[in-house]
């Protein structure tokens, strides 16, 4: 067991320095194009320049960074929290599945930009389009993967359950829930990174507060080096949010660690 562990760990230190040198070398390359002008300063700034960027309007990045965080988290729960019950309703009942689950694959058809127009024309440019927003765009990978992870549970162990005078809640309970657990973590990994993203985008088209509001002027001023700050700030909050729910599988799903 122990050798396990040890294995484990020193994979995710390898891949870790891997990554960190891939990084580090596309930053340097980056920097040398930026220094020998092989692409206008205007058009792209050098990584120095976006670091100073991003230390210069530090308190203010910050105070946008709350609102849209705030935006993320709320939106991010209730997607979560619909997309979870209407996946045990569509696994219960069948009826509602072949009504509803082509509805739910229609609504990834229409684009996110194409609905926050409309989402802002009819709330306003409070924080309710924003949540919406992230709510349409976080429910879907939550629903149809819980509901993959639900339908997909083992019939054996199931028809075991039965055998012994098992109900239904105590088969989903012992035997449904626990094998949806990896889809769900896998879904929520997807949803935490959708929900930055569409509380930036809805703030992009309407807000006064918020990082796509300040993408959005600084965009107007032409302060490339500002915009290149908060890009990596958003995907550094996505990564975040990412090793948060894996974080979260690992205390939840403690068998997980055992297996691999």
């Amino acid at each position: 067991m122990r050798c396990l562990l040890l294995r484990k760990k020193l994979r995710n230190i390898t891949w870790t320095i891997n990554t960190l040198a891939a990084l580090l070398v596309l930053l340097v390359i980056w920097q040398a194009v930026c220094m020998l002008g092989i692409v206008p300063g205007y058009m792209l700034p050098s990584p120095v320049q976006v670091v100073m960027a991003f230390a210069e309007d530090f308190p203010l990045l910050m105070s946008h960074l709350r609102v849209t965080l705030a935006e993320a988290f709320v939106g991010l729960i209730c997607g979560v929290a619909f997309g979870f019950a209407m996946a045990v309703l569509m696994d219960r009942f069948e009826k509602l599945y072949r009504a509803v689950y082509p509805l739910v694959v229609l609504t990834q058809t229409v684009p996110t930009v194409a609905i926050a127009p409309l989402l802002v024309l009819w709330f306003g440019y409070e924080m309710l389009p924003k949540v919406i927003l992230i709510v349409i765009t976080t429910f879907f990978p939550v629903t149809v993967g819980v509901l993959t992870g639900l339908r997909s549970a083992d019939k054996d162990t199931m028809n075991l359950l039965r055998s012994m005078g098992a109900g239904r809640f105590q088969i989903f309970r012992y035997v449904k829930l626990p094998g949806a657990m990896g889809q769900f973590f896998s879904s929520l990994r997807i949803s935490a990174a959708y929900s930055v993203v569409g509380a930036v985008i809805s703030e992009w088209l309407g807000g006064f507060n918020g990082l796509g509001v300040y993408m959005t002027r600084v965009k107007k001023a032409f302060a490339f080096d500002k915009m290149f700050a908060v890009i990596f700030l958003i995907s550094i909050i996505s990564l975040l949010l990412m090793k948060l729910v894996d974080y979260l599988q690992k205390k939840c799903m403690p068998w997980e660690d055992v297996h691999e």
